[in-house]
């Protein structure tokens, strides 16, 4: 095993249902250095989010089986960890920025709440003692270092009462709370216009960067693995069919899996694929 932050070897998970049992994922390995930006891209059903799940712990089982492989973060095998431990380093260490703020904020909370409880929680985990003010102070320490101009306000308000964009941003806030050291990003800011996500895509690019954070992105989208990530894992049913530096894939792409997804993409000049000028998102 290598000095990564985390370390995923030959992982295989199969999933069973109705008396059928599938292998959805297949001796799967991938490492993230500490303070580096990767990403795992495939299209839908390719099993990158049963990666994730897989690394956060949070597949259900059943149906999910772990049957093969390991998962080290800090050294340490996440599987054969108590699961009191494993517990305490999911939204402390390692910290999930989910896809869909709507279906991750609780609408009839205020953000204040949320993310106070949240804290709460996360202090509770990591043995520190802090009280109620204290705590609203750091929640709205970490909505200005997200760029939102008013914490104060937003911490009153609704999920409803805020933007797309701003949502968005109160979960990048909630994951940064207990100063992690690895930030895995689900498909951020898919569900927003492409300006905001743009937006949304340089506030995690600079965050990471500030607090030297190792930033693991779930994606489909090329343009967005161009934009954001130094090094690249593509995923096709199950498998990792090829990994190698950002800028070395988009050059000479050796899987023709990862040829097609690259000649998928449009070009601003017309036809697809990415030019010598760059990608079009």
């Amino acid at each position: 095993m290598n000095d990564a932050l985390l370390s995923v070897r030959n992982l295989s998970v199969s999933f069973s249902t109705y008396g059928q049992t599938a292998e959805v994922l297949k001796d799967v390995s991938l490492d993230v250095p500490a303070r580096s930006q990767i990403a795992l891209v495939g299209e839908s059903g390719s099993g990158k989010t049963v990666t994730m799940k897989a690394i956060m712990g949070l597949l259900h089982h059943p149906p999910a089986t772990i049957t093969g492989g390991q998962i080290f973060y800090d050294g340490r095998d996440l599987l054969t960890m108590p699961a009191r431990e494993r517990l305490k380093l999911r939204g402390t260490a390692m910290s999930m920025v989910f896809q869909d703020p709507m279906s991750s904020l609780n609408p009839v909370f205020t953000i204040g709440d949320q993310m106070g409880t949240i804290l709460k929680y996360a202090d509770r985990r990591l043995g520190r003692s802090r009280g109620k003010v204290e705590r609203m102070a750091r929640v709205h320490e970490v909505l200005g270092q997200v760029r939102m101009r008013d914490p104060e306000r937003v911490t009153r308000s609704y999920p409803i009462m805020l933007s797309g964009g701003m949502r968005q941003r109160v979960l990048i806030a909630m994951a940064l709370l207990s100063e992690p050291k690895l930030l895995i990003a689900d498909e951020p800011g898919t569900a927003l216009d492409v300006t905001t996500q743009a937006q949304i895509l340089k506030l995690l690019k600079d965050l990471v960067e500030e607090r030297g954070l190792a930033l693991m992105m779930i994606t489909h989208n090329l343009g967005v693995v161009r934009e954001t990530s130094s090094y690249v894992y593509v995923m096709n049913k199950g498998v990792v069919v090829e990994h190698r530096p950002t800028a070395e894939l988009f050059a000479s792409p050796a899987d023709p899996y990862t040829k097609a997804l690259i000649g998928a993409v449009p070009r601003l000049t017309g036809g697809s694929g990415f030019g010598r000028a760059g990608a079009a998102a």
